[in-house]
């Protein structure tokens, strides 16, 4: 059953290894189903080992429903996500490096790319440390998203979500790319702003790119 969402929840796990997000078995990715249950990626495997039918499907409370694999230990968090933003269908949990770095050091990275605006939709806002596989976690995220397709974990790593799949692996994405840009300018000179409404009117382009009809 959802076969090919299974398959898509690997290959974009598998994606987002490539572009760096992530090492070995960390990060985790979870989607939202018509049926109103979940999709999450099995704790603590190499994705590159995994097939679809190791990816979890889970209900509303975090129960197993047909998988012989264990969910995420992050699943209570994702799910609280799911629960208060209902227009999150897909989440991405990664331990991208440079926007980690970011977090470090700030508590906002703010919108200084074409594409982090595109992509993340505003400023994307730095959350307090919280331990892995605690609920607070997904808390965090939904206080501190405000306008943003992502949040950036103090200590830990990034959630980046949206509407699909693919929306949330382009908000992780292009967030590691924004966040090193910022990293390396930070160096050197402070990083100059955008105003407000020119980052209004770019992260509007973004709903007319592709190729929709």
């Amino acid at each position: 059953m959802f076969k090919s969402e299974r398959k898509a929840v690997l290959d974009t796990a598998l994606e987002m290894k490539r572009n760096h997000l992530v090492a070995l078995c960390g990060g985790n990715i979870s989607v939202r189903l018509s049926d109103g249950t979940f999709l999450v990626t099995p704790s603590g495997m190499v994705y590159e080992e995994m097939v679809p039918d190791d990816i979890v499907r889970v209900d509303g409370a975090g129960r197993v429903i047909d998988s012989a694999r264990r969910p995420s230990s992050d699943t209570p968090a994702l799910l609280h996500i799911f629960q208060k933003m209902p227009w999150v269908n897909a989440v991405i949990h990664t331990h991208q490096p440079w926007a980690t770095a970011a977090g470090l050091i700030t508590d906002l990275l703010p919108a200084c790319l074409v594409t982090q605006i595109d992509a993340n939709r505003s400023d994307v806002h730095v959350a307090p440390f919280t331990p892995s596989g605690e609920t607070q976690m997904g808390v965090l995220t939904v206080e501190y998203a405000h306008d943003a397709w992502a949040v950036i974990l103090k200590h830990h790593g990034v959630m980046a979500y949206g509407p699909t799949l693919k929306d949330a692996l382009f908000s992780a994405v292009y967030l590691e790319e924004a966040a090193q840009t910022y990293m390396i300018a930070r160096a050197v000179a402070p990083v100059p702003q955008l105003d407000p409404a020119l980052v209004a009117v770019e992260a509007d382009s973004w709903n007319r790119y592709g190729q929709q009809g």
